[in-house]
């Protein structure tokens, strides 16, 4: 690299937009080398404390009607209206959700009726021949 390129050549360069770079420029300006040092950044503090964190790990251990709320399964307005009612903490839908998957839970829906029946009366309705089976011939009638 050499001086006197642009701050977009420059991003070109290390594949990032032109306003980080500008960015950079600014810190460096004004902070010189020790400014561009990426740091522990404050950031929004969390909403719920440790302690609260594993009792609602707890929680989604359990169904929400555990909890009086009329739903079967936790999704992120089943846990945003949890959140609030037990927590007193006011959380999106959206927020809800990254919740989910910090936690490494995933949401689950109940499989399917047909799911569940008689795997020999699914078989004869089936569309499509089960891996190993022969394939079923159409016979076309002339019309």
């Amino acid at each position: 690299m050499t001086a006197g390129q642009s701050c977009r050549e420059v991003a070109d360069l290390f594949g990032e937009d032109g306003t980080t770079v500008q960015r950079w420029v600014r810190r460096f300006e004004e902070g010189g080398l020790d400014a561009l040092r990426e740091g522990e950044r404050a950031g929004r503090p969390r909403t719920l404390d440790a302690k609260q964190w594993r009792s609602l790990q707890g929680d989604l251990r359990k169904t929400p009607r555990d909890f009086g709320l009329p739903a079967t399964l936790w999704d992120g307005p089943v846990l945003s209206e949890h959140l609030r009612r037990r927590y007193a903490v006011d959380l999106g839908v959206r927020q809800c959700q990254r919740l989910f998957r910090q936690m490494e839970f995933r949401l689950r829906k109940p499989r399917p009726q047909v799911a569940q029946s008689d795997p020999l009366k699914v078989a004869a309705v089936k569309k499509t021949p089960s891996p190993g089976s022969p394939r079923r011939r159409r016979t076309v009638e002339p019309g």
